[in-house]
């Protein structure tokens, strides 16, 4: 999704289905609810697409947080533009931290 610069504006686990094909050996992952969807080339955008999913995770999915590691590791293995994404991710999460501690 993300290298064809689709960011999804919502990216929660609420809007990721599985998909058990009977043809196929393993589930897949099938986003839903583009409604907030946007184009963008920008590592940024995507960057911030990922936090939320993170946040999703962790807030609504307890004791996840290596699920989400796996989740970033597949990502860096198979996005064309992981490095620059997953680096202002680490930005984005410094931002929040801010945030979350500022009030």
């Amino acid at each position: 999704m993300h290298d064809e610069n689709v960011i999804h504006g919502d990216l929660t686990t609420s809007n990721i289905l599985l998909r058990h094909r009977p043809e196929d050996t393993e589930q897949e992952l099938v986003f839903i609810d583009f409604g907030l969807s946007y184009i963008s080339a920008l590592p940024e955008d995507k960057a911030v697409d990922l936090f939320v999913l993170e946040k999703a995770f962790l807030g609504t999915h307890p004791n996840t947080d290596v699920l989400f590691e796996k989740l970033l590791k597949s990502y860096t293995a198979t996005s064309k533009m992981s490095l620059a994404v997953i680096t202002k991710l680490d930005e984005v999460r410094l931002r929040g931290r801010k945030r979350s501690m500022m009030g």
